[in-house]
């Protein structure tokens, strides 16, 4: 236990250190890392949890990843585009319900009605809520163009992840028509361009251990990444890659314990970037996005897409949350953050103490 205090005190962490802590395996030593996460994030982003209302605008997908639930050659689910109205409403119920933020997201595309639909929806909640409510997306990798004119129609937040920083794992997980390197330089687009940028991993995947984990934490402080949204692999039924785990309820604890330690981690060592209790979590656990709270993370996502829509937007099994509409949610939500001793930030933005610090005046 003094080993492992001293090591949880170093300002930073070698591979070496991550591996060791991400491979704990006694529960009071775990314990003891989820701990100081909270204590690090408490110096560094406070008590404060801030929502990011999502909102699954379309499951059309250009992409065939392995594991997700919305690729393109799946075809027992029901494509859908959410409506400029539909969007809106959701957008407009946020910005009145306090939320400070939101995401939206949805299935990789490139074409041009599809740009010019983005670009129209941010300018209209942009005029909508006067300019007041903060906005991520999360639509895939686009050209510098349509990064550029995103930004310039409102959005300030941009989530892409690698899913993986090997490029090998990412070859295995992935068509050959997948190119990690087109990925990466999205990522560094994004950042000239000015966003806040944001990135995230798989955790648990077949074939991925926990040095190639520690990997993922180095490449999001080799990025400079200020928010992340990673959370435990769970497979979809109807995805290349369900049989490539024999029994996943055997392992849903280690999954999620997993999960739990790599938030603890970027926390102790990226230390002020906004971290993401993700979905998956509570999949794996009813309690689970509070656990990734006190693990470290400092930033929850309530769904706020029409429930008629949600059925067809599961990237895995068993996600939670499906039938909950957007009062329903807040209120759960708001009790969960609550029950730990937390704060919610109501109308702020939240945006990345990270990315503020590099862009003091």
């Amino acid at each position: 236990m003094n080993r492992l205090i001293d090591l949880l005190n170093q300002n930073d962490f070698s591979k070496d250190d991550l591996v060791q802590l991400l491979s704990l395996r006694e529960p009071q030593h775990i314990l003891q890392l989820f701990q100081k996460a909270y204590e690090i994030k408490l110096q560094y982003v406070g008590n404060r949890v801030f929502y990011r209302g999502i909102i699954e605008l379309s499951n059309i997908c250009s992409k065939n990843c392995y594991y997700c639930g919305i690729r393109r050659d799946i075809k027992d689910i029901v494509r859908y585009q959410m409506t400029k109205d539909e969007i809106l409403r959701a957008a407009a119920w946020a910005y009145q319900n306090a939320y400070g933020s939101i995401v939206m997201q949805s299935g990789e595309r490139q074409d041009q009605a599809y740009t010019d639909f983005i670009t129209d929806i941010l300018e209209s909640i942009m005029e909508m809520s006067k300019g007041e409510l903060g906005i991520t997306i999360s639509l895939g990798e686009q050209t510098k163009e349509t990064y550029e004119r995103w930004f310039k129609a409102g959005a300030k937040r941009y989530l892409l992840r690698i899913e993986t920083s090997s490029p090998e794992l990412y070859k295995k997980y992935h068509p050959a028509d997948h190119d990690y390197e087109k990925r990466l330089n999205c990522l560094r687009t994004l950042r000239d361009v000015g966003y806040q940028v944001g990135t995230g991993v798989m955790i648990g995947l077949p074939g991925q251990t926990i040095p190639d984990l520690a990997d993922d934490l180095l490449f999001f402080r080799k990025m400079d990444i200020d928010m992340i949204g990673m959370g435990p692999y769970i497979p979809h039924q109807d995805t290349p890659m369900y049989d490539w785990i024999e029994n996943f309820e055997a392992i849903k604890d280690q999954q999620l314990e997993l999960g739990l330690k790599m938030i603890a981690c970027a926390r102790l060592l990226l230390k002020d970037v906004n971290i993401a209790s993700t979905t998956a979590l509570q999949a794996l656990h009813p309690l689970g996005r509070e656990q990734g709270l006190q693990a470290g993370a400092n930033i929850v996502m309530p769904n706020i897409t029409d429930t008629k829509y949600r059925a067809n937007y599961k990237l895995y099994d068993g996600k939670p949350c499906m039938d909950e509409q957007g009062e329903q949610c807040k209120e759960c939500m708001g009790c969960r953050v609550k029950s730990i001793g937390e704060e919610i930030g109501y109308n702020e933005h939240g945006d990345s103490p990270h990315f503020k610090k590099k862009h003091k005046s």
